[in-house]
């Protein structure tokens, strides 16, 4: 039986926000089990928490986001909990004094080795976990995922393919399995990305106000502007299944499952991880 995990002490990062542009201190710290995900807003009186749940999503426009009924919120969770999920953390404290984690260098990879400094700990309860037994489907504006059962038992599989149709970029593929080695590896590293294009959009919206070479890839008429060139070749479909390895885990579960998506996003990602959450809870 797959125990749950907390981490062995306490670690620290510090940075730069993409979208709100402030700089943050942020920790990480063990929790007790069947504590879950739980993010401290420690800027705000009392400290409320906020628990990483898909039901608890209120936003997904360019970022996931979550909300606690004290109104305390948190932007941009996917990064940390795609690293807890490869790292299998089920439950740990993260302490912000504000409402988004650092950026850092826009990838996962900074979130995912401060886990493995604080060490994994096995704890005295069985883990959370569920298999997908029959599809499920999700479809919304261009967008498709099938969630089917797994193709070997407790495995995740992601299936990926993004298109930039007239662009140099083209077509984009990945074939996935979740392991701590393999996300390391292959999506910890992979930066978030935007369009030139979008940019305007974004600022006039409120966002981005931290975002920069040194933090994030730009695409403009299919170049890729970058400080240090694309890290993999396909490093944009990488990303988007790192971003999807994240919000999957709001579903409070280690998840068994063959994902096939079509120009996945944050909106599908999160409407399968709630669909899921229905499922298990027999809605």
């Amino acid at each position: 039986m797959e125990m749950q995990n907390t981490i062995g002490k306490s670690v620290s990062a510090s940075g730069i926000a993409l979208h709100t542009g402030v700089r943050v201190n942020m920790r990480m710290l063990p929790a007790p089990e069947n504590t879950g995900i739980v993010f401290r807003r420690m800027d705000l009186p009392g400290a409320p928490e906020v628990k990483a749940h898909a039901l608890n999503v209120i936003d997904v426009r360019r970022a996931t986001t979550i909300a606690a009924p004290s109104k305390a919120f948190v932007v941009l969770v996917e990064h940390i909990m795609a690293s807890l999920h490869a790292a299998k953390v089920d439950n740990i404290y993260i302490e912000m004094n504000s409402a988004e984690p650092p950026i850092c260098d826009g990838s996962a990879s900074p979130f995912f080795r401060m886990l493995m400094e604080a060490g994994i700990v096995p704890q005295n309860a069985p883990a959370k976990t569920y298999a997908v037994e029959s599809p499920l489907y999700i479809e919304k504006n261009g967008t498709t995922i099938v969630a089917l059962p797994p193709e070997k038992e407790g495995e995740l599989k992601i299936t990926c393919t993004v298109s930039y149709a007239g662009t140099l970029i083209g077509t984009q593929f990945l074939d996935f399995v979740l392991t701590p080695e393999n996300f390391e590896k292959e999506l910890g590293p992979c930066r978030t990305f935007a369009e030139y294009k979008d940019l305007a959009t974004l600022f006039q919206m409120g966002l981005a106000k931290g975002g920069s070479l040194d933090n994030a890839v730009v695409i403009h008429d299919g170049a890729i502007i970058s400080h240090d060139g694309m890290r993999f070749p396909n490093e944009l479909v990488r990303h988007k299944v790192m971003d999807m390895v994240g919000d999957l885990y709001l579903t409070g579960v280690k998840l068994s499952a063959h994902i096939v998506a079509v120009k996945l996003g944050h909106p599908t990602n999160v409407a399968l991880s709630q669909a899921i959450v229905g499922r298990m809870s027999g809605k």
